[in-house]
């Protein structure tokens, strides 16, 4: 969990105005009391009004709330559509992340904002053959390219030939019905683009240094991606 994130959390939890220890509160947030005595200094320092001290516990004094957020309706509109859409057809971790942002924002909106969310009238469906293990796939992708991490992959092309290849993960695509994910390919050594939903299985083959001409950025300044 990112540290703004975390610290939204706690502010959550101490809302209700109930005293609560640093061990309560790292327990939920799956950290050390250290890492909660740390984030509580910080909210103090940002102006937050917590009392109470290590040992004892928190509690955050009446009155105070999160900055409302201002957006036009246009940008709610925005906001809402691409959650939706990443919901359906984004991958697993992320239509999760993309319901707990709509839940956050939710949270901080004024009220006349807060009853725009309900009326925005556009939706997504899944397609009939929607689902499989390629949403596991996007994540793993984006999780890869992000920390630099090789993965093998098997991998069944259009007439349904197998093979396997490590691949460096570079970024991921989505065409309006399928994801494809933009690696540099050892096998190949050269860029290679692969549809998600046509990888079998994925494994973790360690780390890689980026590599001058094997970059994304080197990617989109080739004549095979202006192709």
């Amino acid at each position: 969990m990112r540290r703004a994130d975390r610290l939204f959390q706690i502010l959550q939890y101490l809302r209700g105005g109930r005293l609560t220890t640093a061990a309560q509160l790292a327990e939920r947030l799956e950290v050390t009391p250290r890492t909660i005595y740390r984030d509580i200094a910080h909210l103090i320092g940002s102006g937050v009004p917590i009392d109470g001290e290590a040992g004892i516990g928190y509690l955050m004094r009446d009155g105070y709330d999160l900055p409302p957020l201002m957006f036009s309706e246009e940008e709610i509109v925005a906001l809402v559509a691409g959650a939706r859409i990443l919901q359906t057809w984004g991958g697993t971790k992320m239509s999760a992340a993309a319901q707990e942002a709509l839940v956050k924002i939710d949270t901080v909106l004024p009220d006349t904002a807060r009853r725009k969310i309900g009326q925005v009238n556009v939706h997504t469906v899944a397609a009939p053959w929607h689902g499989g293990s390629w949403r596991d796939h996007i994540d793993q992708f984006e999780e890869a390219a992000t920390s630099h991490t090789r993965l093998t992959i098997s991998y069944e092309d259009g007439n349904g030939a197998a093979s396997s290849r490590t691949v460096r993960p570079l970024g991921v695509w989505f065409w309006g019905k399928v994801w494809t994910a933009v690696c540099w390919c050892e096998l190949r050594d050269d860029f290679r683009m692969f549809r998600l939903d046509r990888i079998v299985a994925v494994e973790d083959a360690g780390t890689f240094r980026p590599a001058k001409g094997q970059t994304l950025k080197d990617f989109m300044e080739c004549k095979a991606y202006e192709r």
